[in-house]
């Protein structure tokens, strides 16, 4: 037997069927929206009667007053305390998933490189491969060169001969007697 070639099969839902489920899938999320809003607001109310009692101000005196206004601030300050140390550690887990973001992103970019081959190819199937049927005929890359001439090797190597030990250039010139024949050298006196 011959498998069937594989075929991504047609979609048998219409048009209308699909618009229908994408309107109630939309308002079964709305509604689990709105009601994790609700639920969110019940818990701040609760949260907040549990740690604020209502205030009674009637009936209290000036030192009494002043005792509560006290012991608010106090409160005021936990919280803050709690709060700066909640955002720190947001933040710190924040930079966190970032870092490990980038080294999974390090870790997916990498790859082994293949072992290359030695492959011999002469200067004409280069440039064949490089500038494709362009290049027509061979190209010379010998007469691009500069030429030497013989007299220029060998008058380079009489400068270097000259210039010798550059230690006994130096022995030579220190002291008075070298900074003379600086002197002399330069032009003497004008």
């Amino acid at each position: 037997m011959v498998p069937k070639a594989e075929t991504k099969p047609k979609c048998k839902i219409s048009a209308s069927r699909k618009l229908s489920l994408k309107i109630l899938l939309l308002t079964r999320a709305m509604e689990e929206l709105e009601a994790e809003k609700a639920a969110r607001e019940e818990e701040k109310v609760r949260y907040l009667g549990e740690k604020l009692p209502p205030l009674q101000f009637s009936g209290l005196n000036m030192d009494e007053l002043q005792k509560l206004s006290k012991q608010i601030h106090a409160k005021i300050d936990v919280v803050d305390e709690e709060r700066y140390d909640s955002e720190a550690k947001v933040i710190k887990n924040n930079r966190d998933i970032n870092e490990l973001n980038l080294k999974v992103q390090d870790l997916g970019g990498k790859f082994k490189k293949p072992a290359l081959r030695k492959v011999r190819v002469s200067a004409d199937e280069m440039m064949r491969a490089l500038f494709g049927s362009r290049n027509k005929g061979s190209m010379d890359l010998r007469a691009n060169l500069k030429s030497v001439k013989k007299e220029d090797i060998k008058q380079e190597k009489e400068m270097n001969m000259e210039v010798g030990d550059w230690r006994k250039n130096v022995e030579a010139m220190s002291g008075m007697e070298g900074r003379k024949k600086m002197f002399d050298a330069a032009g003497g006196v004008q």
